[in-house]
């Protein structure tokens, strides 16, 4: 699926005088700490020339940009100011002085949300060949956030057949990937939440989630209860809160919680934590742990071992939204923060 996004019109005339040499590169620099919900006024567009790849270097175009949620997170004070972002991001060598990055390869690195970028070969990895995968596959399902999902239901959960499963903020891309993965892998009931009606029927008549609900339509303890009334043996959260309480209540013994992320708390920092019965904890032999995929780089092979068969298959579908033109990138990642995708929201080269 496609998203039209329109930019903010001082970011958009910016960037279409910009654009208009094709001897310019473009980086996205974060100018201030946003409190609460950033704005375009956070970010500017810096024009500079096309940079030139030194020894051991390539010069990479960038053809695909990942916006995700934990750069909500960074922009808090891991991203300097007035520098280029980081992120992920899909693009070819057109220029190489370094044999391990041959010209024409396509390949993975976090020098995002900038045109054009130079890396090593330490920094960059070149893609697999997989006929008939789409490149955008490379951002999503089997990129960070299909990885993600793969891990959490492997490696944390240990997730076993017909296990009943509820996943928050189950409409975004990890919450996508982990329904369609879930179901692969013969877990029982699935359970999700999404923030708008649409988004709810989008999950159960095309992810596969057996219900869902709307967030917004109640109190989440009650909702999960009627979504699931015998209970959940799995949690995957990716927002806290209120829906983390909710399920610890709905956990039944030996329940284990996924702790992805807590996006409902990125741009409301001083909001307090919703109480849960710390008691369940003991009392089921509740588990609860979180763990940052980049250590599990080693898991990638095997999950495209797992993964690519079922999307060649037609068993495994990409739910993505996707943006077109590097200088729609801001308004891409502000509409991601509001919940104005559906899947993994991407920005694609123009």
């Amino acid at each position: 699926m496609s998203a039209t996004l329109c930019p903010a019109s001082a970011i958009l005339s910016t960037v279409t005088s910009m654009t208009s040499s094709t001897a310019s590169a473009l980086t996205v620099h974060q100018t201030a700490r946003p409190t609460g919900f950033p704005t375009p006024g956070h970010f500017r567009f810096v024009e500079s020339p096309v940079p030139e790849p030194g020894p051991g270097t390539a010069l990479v175009e960038n053809l695909y940009w990942s916006v995700d949620p934990y750069h909500r997170e960074m922009m808090d004070g891991h991203f300097e100011l007035n520098s280029p972002l980081e992120g992920r991001t899909l693009g070819r060598v057109i220029e190489s002085r370094d044999a391990a990055l041959p010209e024409g390869e396509i390949v993975f690195h976090r020098h995002g949300w900038r045109t054009h970028s130079v890396v090593r070969p330490d920094e960059a990895r070149r893609l697999p060949h997989h006929e008939g995968v789409p490149l955008s596959a490379h951002l999503g399902i089997l990129g960070g956030t299909g990885l993600t999902a793969y891990v959490g239901l492997t490696r944390i959960a240990q997730l076993r057949e017909g296990e009943d499963l509820f996943v928050s903020a189950a409409a975004g891309g990890v919450g996508t990937a982990t329904g369609r993965l879930a179901r692969l892998m013969g877990a029982g009931r699935l359970v999700g939440s999404a923030g708008t009606p649409a988004k709810v029927a989008f999950l159960k008549e095309q992810v596969g989630y057996d219900e869902a609900f709307d967030y917004h339509a109640g109190n989440v303890a009650d909702l999960l209860a009627t979504a699931a009334p015998d209970g959940i043996d799995v949690f995957v959260d990716n927002v806290g809160g209120e829906h983390l309480a909710a399920a610890i209540g709905a956990l039944r013994e030996r329940g284990r919680v996924v702790r992805v992320g807590t996006v409902g708390q990125y741009n409301t920092p001083d909001a307090p934590d919703t109480r849960f019965n710390h008691a369940d904890i003991v009392e089921k032999s509740l588990r609860m742990e979180g763990f940052l995929v980049r250590n599990y780089r080693d898991v990638q092979e095997e999950l495209y071992a797992f993964a690519v068969p079922h999307l060649l298959g037609g068993r495994l579908a990409l739910d993505e939204t996707v943006v077109e033109g590097f200088d729609r990138i801001v308004d891409a990642f502000l509409s991601m923060l509001r919940g104005g995708n559906t899947g993994k929201m991407l920005v694609k080269r123009s």
